[in-house]
């Protein structure tokens, strides 16, 4: 058995290709059993959150399992494999291990220490056995890995190194402050009912938000849900069910909201949120040039855009450029002063600027040709510093500050439920998976955090140790048979020979064979099992076939005895 682990996450890939790469829960589903009927595979369990997707699979062959399980994950994503291999990362045996236990205990999430992944690995287990593509190895494994993280955080402080993304979202929107005082008497809305939306609905029930609305495509759901933030112990909180058709009406009325569903489109655009704003303020939306260094690719054909205000530069006596004759004043950039002045009129300002002059007859003798070389030179110029050269500094413009945010939009989901435009509208403020990812970069780590991987690495080695010592059972249990059988057929040629033997004397002979048998094997199985645990013991197991001649296939069918017995157990 070789573990192979094959996958791409926030750490490896713009969030653009994990969005384009997002698997539905029917791809999922296709993915494992696609995995399963390839040669190179036995067992497949697809890890599927909103920052990472990874397909683990217990494969006979490395460069054939890597191979197989990449072209799989390109052909289920949808992104071309050349495409998606530079963002793919690939993890085999102990490395594997250990890479699935830090994810377990949040050493690998965007918020480090956060404790949703451990929902999301058990659940990714629950499926994979539902689909009998669990085997000993993958049931072993996602089991140990549940216990692992489940021990990082009752024996550390991990929680305290980083929190869950709602919560981190939630500090985001408080601007360091305390989250639940900014969030204490808000009106949120929740959009989607699944296990993410349900945290952030806790998380705001906690924080004391006055009430929570929960939009779902499947009405009962959002209504269960409803129902367990109202009854939940130690939170006051009005919490109501609504259709999704209603989520525009709704946001108007709302100051938070968190979307986090499976939707493959979005489900807000950015004219939809101007327009619950405008619903909100009673004002027009204005659409901000720029807002934290983001921009949008497209502007909301609905809201308006704030132009940039006149200078005074240009009013120097004696400057050969007419500003004052440029309609609509000396833009920041200078574009306007300038447009549609020929090279030698530029050169001319340029000089000007420098404080020294130019001959305009020899400027006026200038050739076409050497006004090209001239606007040649300033285009490499404009494009090097981005912008028009001249010596003089525009004066400074005071920019007006962007409102208060009217409305804070939290985003889950990848791929993305909000439109990213969304950065751009004033009295708006979006946090989202990439925004999330670059503020939790730079969060301090905890102390914790190296404890936390002293457990890893001790429970790594103790998970190859003991599956290294299962890897001999097989061949320990083969010999074992393979004994009784002898012992068998020696009492029965026993009975062959003394027919007259009465059955107590039979049963004293039988009993001392095998106890004689036993005591030979016991002392050799139990050290070739600590042999076998040790690193570089896989040898031992076909040292003990060949000392002993056993049989290969009986060795084989016992693998597969258990294999089948895992396949086949149901979710626990």
């Amino acid at each position: 058995m070789s573990l192979l682990v094959v996958g791409l996450s926030h750490r490896s890939a713009p969030v653009s290709v994990l969005e384009r790469a997002a698997l539905s829960a029917d791809a999922q589903i296709k993915l494992v059993q696609d995995t399963v009927a390839a040669e190179p595979a036995t067992e497949a369990a697809v890890l599927a959150t909103c920052n990472r997707i990874e397909l683990y699979a217990d494969v006979d062959k490395f460069h054939a399992g890597v191979a197989e399980l990449s072209t799989l994950l390109a052909q289920h994503s949808g992104v071309g494999l050349d495409e998606l291999t530079p963002y793919l990362y690939v993890h085999y045996e102990d490395r594997a291990v250990h890479h699935l236990f830090s994810v377990a205990c949040g050493l690998d999430s965007m918020v480090v220490g956060e404790g949703q992944i451990l929902g999301q690995i058990k659940d990714s287990l629950a499926k994979a056995q539902e689909l009998h593509s669990a085997g000993r190895l993958l049931n072993d494994l996602f089991q140990q890995a549940l216990r692992v993280g489940k021990r990082a955080h009752s024996e550390t402080g991990i929680d305290r190194a980083g929190q869950s993304l709602v919560t981190f979202g939630l500090e985001q929107f408080a601007e360091g402050a305390d989250a639940t005082a900014w969030a204490r008497g808000k009106k949120a809305l929740v959009i989607g009912a699944g296990s993410m939306s349900s945290l952030a609905a806790a998380t705001l029930a906690r924080a004391g938000v006055a009430e929570i609305v929960v939009a779902n495509r499947t009405q009962e759901r959002a209504e269960r849900l409803a129902e367990i933030l109202t009854e939940a112990d130690g939170t006051d909180v009005l919490a109501r069910a609504v259709p999704m058709e209603s989520v525009p009406v709704e946001l108007t009325r709302a100051d938070v909201a968190v979307s986090c569903t499976g939707a493959t489109g979005l489900v807000l655009t950015a004219e939809e949120v101007a327009a619950a704003v405008e619903g909100r303020t009673g004002r027009p939306v204005a659409f901000a040039e720029a807002d934290g260094g983001r921009t949008a690719d497209k502007a909301p054909a609905d809201v308006r855009q704030t132009p940039l205000p006149p200078t005074s530069v240009g009013t120097d006596e004696n400057c050969p450029l007419d500003i004052a004759a440029v309609q609509g004043g000396f833009s920041v950039l200078g574009e306007a002063a300038v447009a549609g002045m020929d090279a030698a009129t530029l050169e001319q300002h340029a000089a000007w600027a420098a404080g020294s002059a130019v001959d305009r007859r020899e400027a006026a003798r200038r050739s076409p040709e050497t006004d090209a070389e001239l606007i040649t030179a300033l285009a490499a110029t404009v494009a090097t510093v981005g912008r028009i050269p001249e010596r003089r500094k525009p004066e400074p413009v005071a920019e007006a500050p962007r409102p208060v945010p009217v409305l804070s939009l939290l985003d889950l989901a990848m791929p993305r439920d909000i439109d990213a435009a969304v950065h751009r509208l004033a009295g708006v403020r979006l946090v989202d998976i990439e925004s999330l990812a670059e503020a939790s970069a730079d969060a301090p780590m905890a102390a914790d955090v190296d404890q936390v991987r002293r457990i890893v690495s001790d429970e790594v080695a103790a998970f190859g140790a003991a599956l290294r010592a299962a890897h001999i059972t097989p061949t320990v249990v083969a010999l074992r048979t393979m004994a009784a059988d002898v012992v068998a057929s020696e009492i029965a040629r026993l009975e062959g020979r003394l027919p007259g033997l009465d059955d107590k004397h039979r049963s004293e002979i039988t009993q001392t064979v095998r106890r004689v048998v036993d005591k030979l094997l016991h002392a050799p199985t139990v050290r070739v099992k600590q042999l076998a645990s040790e690193p570089g013991g896989a040898g031992y197991a076909d040292a003990l076939r060949t000392l002993f001649d056993l049989d290969q296939e009986t060795v084989a069918s016992v693998s597969r005895a258990e294999d089948s017995t895992e396949k086949n157990r149901g979710p626990r």
